[in-house]
């Protein structure tokens, strides 16, 4: 059986990281969104192209994300507690 990297929140909807494997991932993910962010404040103006470049790059990396919380954690639903 293969071990979860995502296990699903307690409270709310979602999934937090259980393993290396899910961590390096969710920290990855942050590391993007940082990079991007950091590139699009590097102009003095950014351009309209440039932000919805910065819009369309985020909502692909958090698809690439749920993806893989999807894929190697497990079925999410709403908690409220146990």
């Amino acid at each position: 059986m293969q071990r979860l990297w995502f296990k699903a929140k307690r409270y709310g909807w979602g999934w937090y990281p259980v393993t290396w494997q899910g961590a390096a991932v969710t920290l990855a993910y942050v590391a993007s969104l940082v990079a991007a962010s950091l590139s699009l404040l590097s102009d003095q103006e950014p351009s309209w192209e440039a932000v919805v470049g910065y819009f369309i790059v985020v909502a692909v990396l958090t698809g690439f994300l749920l993806v893989i919380c999807w894929k190697t954690g497990e079925r999410p639903r709403w908690r409220w507690g146990s």
